[in-house]
C-alpha cells in the first residue's frame, strides 16, 4: 500500500489514536471538522503494529489499535494547535519522532513535513 496523496495546501498530517472511520463515514468525518471551522482531508485508517521491548521483540497483546490519519489545511494549522489536544489528536511528527520502534508502516514517515 502507498500513502494517500494530499490535496494542495493540506500539508500537516494529524494522527487520531483509537479512532475508527469507515469508508461510509469519511464524508461525515470531514464535515464534522468543517462544521467546527477546520478543513481536513481524511487520508487513511491504520491498525497499529505491536509495541516492542528494549530488545526490539514484539510485545504480546499489543498493537491492533485503529488510528486515523488526516491532513489539515495550511490555513487552519495555527488555530487547530490547541483544540486538537483536547481530542487526543497529535501531529504526525510528534508521534513518529517520539517512538523508538514505530507502530506504523515505514511509509507513513513520508507524511512528515518538518
Amino acid at each position: 500500500m502507498e500513502n494517500i496523496d494530499r490535496r494542495e495546501d493540506f500539508a500537516q498530517v494529524c494522527v487520531w489514536p483509537g479512532t475508527i472511520v469507515t469508508e461510509l463515514d469519511i464524508q461525515a468525518f470531514e464535515d464534522y471538522f468543517k462544521e467546527n471551522g477546520f478543513s481536513v482531508q481524511y487520508l487513511e485508517s491504520l491498525l497499529t503494529n505491536p509495541d516492542r521491548d528494549e530488545g526490539g521483540t514484539p510485545v504480546p497483546e499489543t498493537g491492533g489499535r485503529h488510528d486515523v490519519f488526516f491532513a489539515l489545511h495550511n490555513d487552519d494549522v495555527m488555530k487547530f494547535a490547541i483544540p486538537r489536544m483536547a481530542m487526543g489528536i497529535k501531529w504526525i511528527e510528534d508521534v513518529l519522532d517520539n517512538e523508538e520502534y514505530s507502530i506504523y508502516p515505514e511509509r507513513v514517515k513520508e507524511y512528515r513535513t518538518w
